[in-house]
């Protein structure tokens, strides 16, 4: 993709997202995305089919962007000043949460969240299966992995929104410390 699409994918996204931020997914319109993006109607339809399929781009593009920060460790983004990662991925995870890149907890927390919700979730599920179930599971292996993985996922979903309710009082050290004690002694 070229600098030129990229600035326009880009104008789009912003565009979408702050739409998002003022109302709920089922009452934008293309129209209303174009026109915050200042771009054509043709322009929109050679990035994206549908408005289905831009809200399916924006969230690989923010989840796929933090998942894939959290697994590399060399990714920091400034968040330790002694250049050391944390242990936990989860803790890793929580801090690029918490630099809110893109606004993706006012997207979290919006009123179309559930939409959100999801895919962040199934964002999870694929690093929660590569990370603790498939690699570090000692206890109860009779339980099939789908189950783990899902029941892992929801919860630190669940926990990450009482975390933006509460206002993210707690560091994402003290967060990771409440998630790991509950989710280890299930793996």
């Amino acid at each position: 993709m070229d600098r030129r699409q990229q600035k326009t994918r880009t104008a789009i996204f912003q565009a979408f997202s702050s739409l998002l931020a003022e109302k709920s997914y089922n009452h934008i319109t293309v129209q209303e995305i174009i026109d915050r993006a200042n771009v054509g109607r043709t322009t929109f339809y050679d990035h994206f089919e549908t408005k289905d399929e831009l809200l399916k781009a924006l969230c690989e593009n923010l989840f796929g962007h933090i998942i894939s920060s959290a697994e590399d460790s060399t990714h920091t983004h400034g968040l330790y000043s002694n250049n050391s990662a944390p242990e936990s991925i989860f803790c890793h995870l929580l801090q690029h949460l918490q630099e809110n890149d893109n606004n993706v907890l006012g997207l979290l927390s919006c009123e179309s969240s559930e939409i959100f919700l999801r895919h962040f979730k199934n964002s999870l599920n694929e690093l929660i299966q590569n990370q603790f179930v498939n690699q570090n599971r000692k206890n109860n292996k009779d339980i099939p992995s789908d189950f783990l993985i899902n029941h892992i996922s929801g919860s630190f979903v669940e926990m990450v929104l009482w975390w933006i309710k509460g206002r993210m009082k707690q560091t994402p050290t003290e967060l990771d410390r409440y998630f790991r004690s509950v989710i280890e002694p299930i793996l």
